[in-house]
């Protein structure tokens, strides 16, 4: 699962040099696009640089419909001191659009995604969970103030939405290589949401428009059933858990009419993108030890066969696709009758 974490989180160079396009002195019109993953458009699987940016990001796709100059900041696994510290100095009082999606990474976005994806024997997903939340109650909103404070004070004349995240989860996990259960989609979907409700009171406070994105993916989460705007885990592993390019358009539609008064289409359930639900092979096999001593023990814990554990981690790096779907589909099997056992203790 190491590996998984390592790329989920993507923290790319934070000092890279940010995609501008074109000249907004040129263009006489300035959007600034701030923020982390979300506003640099991972996801879409054509990220350019060490930030991740993307053309097919929200941002661009907002730029090119209303004709505006584009400064892209936003830069992948960015926390607020992040965008403070190196994001705002193309903001100023020429500016007149400004765009932001952040937080995430402040309350551990990519490792609390890593610690809940694993078997349930061996993770704390609540307690990843809780502790995300610490820091949502407790440094959080001061971080927000900070932040947003400095955004206005250097871009006074701007236009400046602040977008929330949508729910990523729907209740099921169809990935063949995550353990959600159910209970842990709605903790995490519920996380998200206070989230929001703290980013939406902070971006008030400041004189800024936050959006809402949730009811519009409503069905388009990961294997949501009106089509996935958001990347199950995904190869490359880089581009899992952030929207798509239907989602990046679905963003780009609910920012729009906040930001420039006029609107933009939603993407068509037909265009949703797809995310793999089954073994592709064995390059796509996370470095999940599960013959760890912690895996073993939490697997005796909850009442399974070590022994059969080990099996099924030496199947599952093995090279041999056939084992390898079979040791994931039996997995499945184990970490549901682990979460009814534990449930019994």
């Amino acid at each position: 699962m190491k590996r998984i974490g390592a790329v989920l989180s993507a923290t790319a160079g934070l000092a890279a040099a940010a995609l501008v396009m074109p000249s907004a002195d040129a263009a006489g019109t300035t959007y600034v696009a701030l923020g982390d993953s979300y506003s640099a458009g991972v996801g879409t699987r054509s990220s350019q640089n060490s930030c991740y940016q993307s053309p097919l990001g929200y941002a661009p796709l907002i730029a090119s419909a209303k004709g505006l100059a584009l400064s892209y900041q936003a830069c992948s696994g960015a926390k607020t001191a992040d965008v403070s510290a190196n994001q705002l100095g193309t903001l100023g009082t020429g500016t007149r659009y400004v765009t932001m999606t952040i937080g995430g990474n402040d309350v551990g976005f990519s490792s609390v995604l890593t610690e809940c994806a694993k078997p349930g024997w061996m993770s704390d997903c609540n307690g990843a969970i809780a502790g995300g939340r610490a820091v949502l109650t407790g440094s959080l909103p001061g971080r927000y103030d900070s932040l947003f404070a400095s955004v206005r004070s250097k871009a006074p004349n701007a236009k400046i939405v602040i977008s929330g995240y949508p729910h990523i989860f729907n209740g099921e996990d169809c990935n063949a290589l995550t353990f959600f259960s159910p209970d842990e989609e709605a903790s995490l979907n519920s996380a998200t949401d206070d989230l929001n409700s703290l980013e939406r009171t902070k971006a008030g406070a400041h004189s800024m428009t936050w959006v809402d994105p949730r009811a519009p993916f409503t069905g388009h989460e990961v294997c949501g059933t009106k089509g996935e705007w958001i990347n199950g885990l995904s190869n490359p592993v880089e581009e899992s858990y952030h929207p798509n390019t239907s989602g990046n358009k679905a963003l780009a539609a609910v920012i729009s009419p906040s930001l420039v008064g006029s609107s933009m289409p939603m993407p068509s359930i037909a265009s949703s993108g797809s995310t793999s639900r089954t073994l592709p092979g064995a390059v796509a096999v996370p470095n999940i030890d599960l013959a760890s001593p912690e895996s073993l023990r939490g697997a005796k814990r909850a009442g399974l066969n070590p022994a059969e554990i080990k099996a099924l981690n030496t199947d599952l790096h093995s090279g041999d696709g056939a084992r390898q779907k079979a040791a994931m589909k039996r997995l499945k099997q184990l970490d549901r009758q682990a979460a009814a056992n534990l449930s019994r203790a």
